[in-house]
């Protein structure tokens, strides 16, 4: 196996962008965390839009210092030919034994620069599937053609993982790969902070309550979300209207910024919902947005893992889901969260009205929620997983390379 100098199995590491999100998160934590088992990885990332955030943060936090292509962007253009040149130099230049990509764009650049890179067949290559864009995102004649890429990469590519076994069986049934290809790797995420005890939680619970402005008895139903169109904020704004009337006390915030703040700020369900609905843009303090909250939503139509329902089980807080993508593998099992079809806006509101009025029961399930996430998502099965992915990969290729050898060996006798 291509091992660095200081005799560490390099990885080259690509995501399009480190947006705030859970592939960013996964990203840079597994470049810090992947280190003490041997592997020294490049990470390299791309330009966000202004509007999406980054998780910059994280990265200083682990001393992670990314590399930037200033070409590898999230919209389609003449600068993707400039981002596949850059990445292909900087396989050749680095050699790595590992290239794994993250999502859509990265995995499109990253895997095809990798092709194009000599050497190919020392190399082993990877690709997470966080979700994925080729239903319900763009235009008949474009999803034809990503899906065509998609398929074409996807023969080539080593392994391919998909972060819950409904993303798999998606991609499966839209021909990219079969099932054999697929490992399936929940998203791990480092859920401390989440967890306090109930004192300082409700101290906390109190403290950002008040920054709001939101009255100490008022219920509280919160989404956590980029404001884009695939995260349907529209939706959490009808099913905020639908309850909206029914109490006194009631507020509702959105946690995030993008694309869509101008006209979901400005549209007739926000307008009427008044001061009962507080925009707070990003904001770093999510596990106390969590412990301020009585119930958190996710109103999306498609949803690879759902990073806001996994930190909000962690805090305790009751979850309710739209039921697409891996939103079940997260909210998984009898009571341990709600789910309504993506259409049934009055199952979704039934749904958060249901654990606003039996307080009891919202608490059960919050608490059993919190021990499957606090022993299903957590950062070092993700690094277990991954270091075993590597291993048994890169153990595969070296058997290969002496087959390989043994063969030509006897070819020239």
């Amino acid at each position: 196996m291509t091992a660095c100098p200081s005799g560490r199995v390099h990885v080259l590491r690509v995501i399009s962008r480190l947006n705030i999100g859970g592939p960013a998160i996964q990203a840079i934590s597994l470049t810090r965390l992947l280190e003490p088992r041997g592997y020294a990885t490049t990470l390299v990332r791309g330009v966000e839009e202004p509007d999406e955030g980054n998780m910059d943060s994280l990265a200083q936090e682990l001393g992670v210092q990314p590399l930037r292509v200033r070409s590898l962007r999230r919209k389609p253009g003449l600068h993707d030919l400039l981002a596949v040149v850059a990445l292909t130099r900087l396989v050749w230049r680095l050699r790595p034994a590992v290239v794994h990509t993250h999502a859509a764009k990265g995995g499109a650049i990253g895997r095809l620069a990798s092709l194009l890179a000599p050497g190919r067949r020392r190399r082993v290559v990877v690709h997470t599937y966080h979700g994925h864009s080729l239903t319900g995102y763009f235009s008949s004649g474009a999803t034809k053609l990503y899906l065509a890429i998609e398929r074409f990469l996807g023969r080539r590519t080593d392994r391919l993982i998909a972060v819950s076994e409904q993303v798999r069986d998606d991609l499966v049934r839209l021909g990219v790969a079969p099932t054999e290809q697929f490992e399936i790797v929940p998203l791990g995420l480092d859920l401390s902070r989440f967890d306090v005890p109930d004192d300082e939680r409700l101290r906390r619970r109190a403290a950002l309550r008040r920054q709001l402005g939101i009255p100490p008895d008022a219920a509280v139903v919160t989404v956590i979300a980029r404001l884009v169109p695939i995260k349907r904020l529209d939706r959490f704004l009808r099913v905020a209207t639908q309850l909206n009337s029914e109490r006194s006390e009631m507020r509702f915030v959105v946690v995030g910024d993008g694309e869509q703040r101008e006209e979901l700020h400005h549209s007739p369900e926000a307008q009427r919902l008044g001061d009962r609905l507080i925009w707070t843009g990003f904001r770093s303090d999510i596990p106390d947005v969590c412990f301020a909250s009585d119930v958190v939503i996710l109103t999306s139509d498609n949803e690879g893992t759902p990073v806001s329902l996994i930190e909000a089980q962690a805090a305790g807080t009751p979850t309710v889901g739209t039921r697409v993508g891996g939103v079940e593998a997260v909210l998984e099992g009898p009571g341990n969260g709600s789910v309504a079809s993506p259409d049934d806006e009055l199952g979704l509101a039934d749904a958060v009205r249901r654990i606003l009025d039996d307080a009891p029961s919202a608490g059960a399930m919050a608490r059993r929620a919190k021990r499957r996430t606090m022993s299903t998502f957590t950062v070092d099965r993700l690094v277990n997983d991954i270091d075993s992915l590597y291993s048994n990969l890169l153990s595969k290729r070296a058997a290969g390379a002496i087959l390989d050898r043994a063969s030509a060996a006897v070819e020239r006798c």
